[in-house]
């Protein structure tokens, strides 16, 4: 999870004969969830900015706070309940004017008339249609003088909204590395997961207006454009003029695909790196590896959550994939993709899972050697198929998988981080004396941690010298060593 404290300080506003027509508006936000939000997030104040607002960096001095909201599993959403009341506790003890919070996010959309009926502290409840309309909401809850019984609730059904080059954007990230959505929603039916009916059904920005965003970004001197959906191999196939089916390959003949906006992006100028993010196995082809392996502006790094191996449960998942397709997959991405890094999420404890099963998982992620996992242990979501399926696993039996499914993991990270030690890698730096490689994306990977500072934001080559558990230890070499790993 991440959270972002920023505040926005709205300008004064004057009127002939008055000196001030009202104070100004301080607006604090608190982002948290994942890099999809994390987008919204700074959509939101990005069109706070542009209608003159400016920011600063204390949310306890805000005149309105919104919480973006994360609502994918219980734990997030708990963590998002738990901001909500810590920001209205806070704001109870402010000694003058009214403090007013704005919920927005996936929890709202999902749950807005319950929550307004559980937390009448809240002011409004927005939903994701309204990411682009936040500062006129704002506005709009400082200029009605009207008592309201209750919050507002402003979210509408099933979200349509779909940001575009020239969406206002306030960047959260460092302003070496920013995230690009060029998708919404989803198709997939998965059992365990609500995505399709909070963001609604998979819609692709066009190729344009990608390659505009990402022209512009790398001329403000950012180096990595990580690229987010839901579903990142599904970008352009709603758009095809023949219907997708959920297990199409991507097929550039047929229509846009993620391999001509790749392409596209490969032509603008300047010194980066493109990282793919949120793919489904459903979806690779070898057309695909064949390019990502051509393109030396994309990461040889490629996140495929798998969620399972299990034929069975995989079937109950409805992942839309197959054992069989699974194992042939990875390892046609390592022939065609040399010295790429494979990334991926397992769910443990799904309902009915047994012992067997969950072996048959242990038995593949030990022989993949994936080089990046994460592990999640089953979150029941209150209208989802699988929220309604018998045989759920006890939370002891599904604390004990994810244990013994991490430590399996822990131990093959580690044979592989000293299996680089000796390697010159390129990397990104973060910090001073923190960096990351082609194979480690933003929050959620391991980290080059370098025995001398080198320029944040800028790429250099380094030599492994050693490790720490996941982390690499690495030393600056001379510009002209040729990266190997």
């Amino acid at each position: 999870m991440r959270a972002v404290d920023t505040v926005v300080r709205a300008q004064e506003t004057h009127s002939p004969g008055v000196s001030l027509v009202r104070a100004p508006i301080r607006v604090g936000m608190i982002s948290l969830g994942c890099a999809k939000n994390l987008v919204d997030s700074e959509i939101m104040l990005g069109g706070i900015r542009a209608r003159g607002m400016e920011i600063t960096n204390s949310v306890d001095d805000a005149d309105v706070v919104v919480v973006n909201t994360c609502g994918f599993i219980d734990a997030a959403k708990e963590e998002s309940i738990e901001a909500i009341l810590g920001v209205h506790e806070k704001r109870l003890s402010r000694v003058q004017g009214q403090q007013k919070l704005v919920v927005s996010g996936c929890l709202s959309q999902r749950f807005s008339t319950d929550l307004a009926a559980e937390l009448p502290e809240v002011d409004a409840f927005i939903g994701l249609d309204q990411v682009a309309t936040t500062a006129e909401i704002i506005e709009r809850l400082f200029e009605n003088n009207e008592v309201v019984a209750g919050p507002l609730n402003l979210v509408e059904g099933r979200s349509r909204f779909l940001p575009d080059f020239d969406t206002p954007r306030f960047r959260l990230t460092p302003s070496h590395f920013a995230y690009v959505k060029i998708a919404e929603g989803c198709n997939h039916p998965c059992s365990f997961c609500v995505i399709p009916q909070m963001r609604g059904k998979h819609r692709s920005r066009g190729i344009e207006s990608v390659e505009e965003e990402v022209r512009r970004l790398v001329g403000e001197g950012v180096k990595e454009i990580n690229l987010i959906s839901q579903d990142t191999t599904y970008y352009g196939m709603d758009l095809w003029v023949e219907k997708a089916g959920p297990r199409q390959p991507v097929d550039s003949v047929r229509g846009p695909t993620l391999i001509r906006l790749l392409d596209r992006l490969a032509s603008i100028e300047g010194e980066f790196w493109i990282r793919l993010l949120y793919t489904h196995p459903a979806h690779w082809s070898t057309e695909l590896m064949d390019a990502v392996a051509a393109n030396p502006r994309v990461a040889k790094y490629l996140d495929m959550p798998l969620q399972h191996i299990d034929e069975r449960v995989l079937q109950l998942m409805r992942r839309e994939t197959s054992r069989q397709h699974i194992e042939d997959l990875v390892l046609e991405m390592r022939a065609r993709i040399p010295g790429v890094y494979l990334r991926t999420t397992f769910i443990v404890g799904f309902p009915g899972e047994t012992e067997e099963q969950f072996e048959v998982l242990l038995d593949f992620i030990e022989r993949t050697r994936f080089e990046r996992l994460g592990v999640f242990q089953y979150s029941r979501e209150e209208g989802s198929r699988a929220g309604k399926m018998p045989n759920q696993i006890s939370k002891a039996a599904k604390q004990k998988r994810y244990r013994r499914a991490m430590e399996l993991q822990q131990r093959i990270a580690v044979e592989w981080s000293e299996s680089q030690v000796g390697l010159v890698k390129k990397v990104l730096v973060e910090q001073p004396l923190v960096a990351r490689s082609e194979g480690d994306a933003p929050d959620v990977d391991p980290r080059v941690l370098l025995d001398r500072p080198l320029p944040v934001g800028g790429f250099a080559n380094v030599r492994v010298t050693g490790t720490q558990v996941y982390d690499l230890r690495a030393t600056p070499v001379a510009t002209h060593a040729e990266p190997r790993g």
